[in-house]
């Protein structure tokens, strides 16, 4: 009998570049084991073009994708997640609305490729950065045997998932 589905949800404050990029690989590379969404605290409204371009190319698929606040996600009725995971360090340190069913929470910081400046090579070189780091986070935890592990084991994975290259934030301290 196959794994049950996850349900993903990927937060940044505009809900236009990483999520999306986000939404759209996890949806694709989980092979059904995950339904991923993306959402905001302030949603620009729509994916930025770049996202989708580089998803094209890619081969991902971007029927469907659009910005949206992450208020629909905390309505009555709205699927519960299994999963939430910021990938910005603004919605990181947000008052997020509450989740129902607790799901488990990490913070996947990535540089914001939309905020990058210069020419259209440099700005699709930051679309391209990000994707990678996504890609390798997303494969990270696509390949952790989720329905095998307790909830603290299962956070802290996911938590050093969100400590691999490319993230914003500081590592912590080994001890």
């Amino acid at each position: 009998m196959p794994d049950r589905v996850y349900n993903v949800l990927f937060l940044c404050t505009g809900n236009s570049a990483r999520s999306i990029l986000a939404e759209a690989m996890l949806n694709k590379d989980g092979q059904g084991r995950f339904r991923a969404f993306s959402a905001g605290s302030q949603p620009k409204g729509q994916p930025h073009p770049l996202a989708l371009q580089i998803l094209q190319e890619s081969d991902y698929p971007t029927a469907g994708l659009r910005s949206k606040s992450w208020d629909e996600f905390a309505a009555p009725g709205a699927p519960v997640m299994d999963f939430v995971f910021t990938v910005c360090d603004n919605a990181a340190g947000e008052a997020c609305p509450f989740w129902p069913g607790q799901p488990v929470t990490a913070h996947w910081g990535i540089e914001d490729p939309a905020a990058v400046e210069g020419s259209d090579i440099e700005r699709k070189r930051a679309f391209v950065i990000a994707q990678r780091y996504l890609e390798n986070r997303i494969n990270a935890f696509v390949a952790l045997p989720i329905s095998s592990l307790d909830q603290v084991a299962l956070s802290s994975q996911v938590r050093e998932i969100g400590q691999q290259d490319g993230t914003t934030s500081p590592r912590p301290e080994v001890a």
